[in-house]
């Protein structure tokens, strides 16, 4: 108690007068270590300059198909995508999230193992990376619009079956993600078969220890192969958010609207303007044809955009589920090898316990045969120790006595162990 008062309390100040040379010059740094402010050390204005910091972001025009690198920060993004913080943290390559494909108000966030991307109506966002299939996506995405460009000049309008931009992206987005994944599985699948034959013909450490890495890393891509193809399989069971992803279609909605309102406030300052013209009195309300014409035209015209919505909808979300599903038989054709590679491995860890269990049976029956031999040489030890006794008998003073002895002895032994071995096969405890 003494001490952790000591500890706890202040120290007095010494009013004892003391030369330079004799005071201690480590004193004020034990001081000081002692009063060593809490998560010194740590950057906390770094690491937040770090989150809110510019960041180096690939944007691809939908109208010319061409790329440019841009650097602009984490808010500037979501206010031009109008996304919230948790979605771009889905983009962020220092955390690792699993596959997700989300439809926003304005944008599609895609995380699909390589490619995290933000999709809009005009212009597809993808962090700045010297990743192959990033690079791949940003060329295959440009040459796809470039054509799409090319034919529509020459035809001179586009063509019904084509899909809007964003679900060209999307579709670029998911080919990349599946060619990913396959040839991951491929890759395995040409490392995994070699070894599993390897190990049924010679069991030994090493192989084992090969092995059993190539099913730490099946495990692992199966679980990202499962989370894609789940994640493209929610996506097609919820037609709420297969309409939320059709970008072009509620920015064209947006804009009639826009166009609409405006031209109603137009007619309606001409209705005003022809109005003052003539005399009206104070308390008189406006006429009632008037009313019933602009309640009319509001009502057809909420009608005649619902239908047009719902009709929209259902076409563009079959655009989409049809999409969604070619790709789900890809990436569920990978995943099937994945559970096939699997099942071979299980068939091969099958084969190993079984030859196991094999050289083990063979292993206890010859202890087995080693124990019946013990105790038939233990015969002949407990006739030595009976003849050994200090007694004497007629058998000592006949001559071939002791051969008859060693001859009943042996004949007997042999006898026992061979109906020990009969037994045993009886019991089918050795193989016939």
């Amino acid at each position: 108690m003494a001490e952790l008062k000591e500890r706890l309390l202040p120290p007095k100040p010494s009013f004892a007068t003391a030369t330079p040379a004799a005071s201690n010059p480590q004193e004020p740094s034990a001081a000081c270590a002692g009063h060593r402010p809490l998560f010194q050390g740590m950057d906390f204005l770094g690491l937040k300059k770090r989150g809110q910091g510019r960041r180096s972001w690939i944007c691809v025009d939908s109208t010319t198909g061409g790329s440019q690198v841009i650097e602009v920060d984490k808010f500037t993004m979501m206010r031009r995508c109008d996304l919230p913080a948790r979605d771009l943290r889905l983009l962020d390559p220092l955390f690792v999230y699993p596959s997700t494909i989300l439809g926003r108000e304005k944008a599609i966030v895609v995380n699909l193992e390589q490619i995290r991307c933000i999709i809009t109506a005009d212009e597809v966002f993808l962090l700045n990376s010297s990743d192959v299939y990033v690079l791949q996506y940003v060329a295959e995405l440009q040459r796809r619009l470039t054509a799409h460009s090319v034919d529509a000049l020459a035809g001179g309008s586009t063509p019904p079956d084509c899909l809007p931009f964003e679900f060209r992206a999307l579709e670029v987005a998911l080919e990349a993600a599946c060619t990913f994944l396959d040839a991951l599985v491929a890759e395995l699948e040409i490392e995994a078969y070699p070894a599993l034959d390897e190990l049924t013909s010679k069991i030994s450490t090493l192989n084992l220890e090969h092995v059993r890495r190539l099913k730490s890393r099946l495990v692992a891509l199966t679980r990202r192969v499962q989370k894609a193809r789940d994640e493209i399989e929610q996506l097609m069971d919820d037609d709420g958010d297969m309409a939320e992803m059709y970008l072009t279609e509620k920015k064209r909605r947006k804009e009639a609207s826009f166009y609409s309102d405006q031209s109603m406030q137009g007619f309606g300052c001409i209705g005003a303007g022809v109005s003052v013209s003539a005399p009206v009195s104070p308390v008189s309300s406006p006429p009632e044809p008037r009313k019933l014409v602009e309640k009319n035209l509001s009502l057809a015209r909420s009608r005649q955009e619902d239908s047009m919505k719902s009709s929209d909808n259902t076409e563009n979300i079959e655009e989409l589920e049809m999409l969604l599903e070619a790709y789900f038989v890809v990436i569920d054709s990978t995943l099937n090898k994945l559970t096939s590679l699997k099942e071979y491995i299980d068939d091969t860890e099958d084969f190993i316990n079984i030859q196991l269990d094999n050289v083990r049976n063979q292993l206890i029956q010859f202890e087995l045969l080693l124990t019946v031999a013990t105790f038939v040489v233990a015969i002949f030890g407990v006739v030595a120790g009976i003849f050994g006794m200090n007694f004497s008998i007629t058998l000592f003073e006949k001559p071939r006595a002791f051969q008859w002895v060693l001859i009943i002895t042996g004949v007997s032994g042999v006898v026992i162990f061979c109906s020990f071995l009969c037994y045993f096969r009886y019991r089918r405890l050795f193989p016939l």
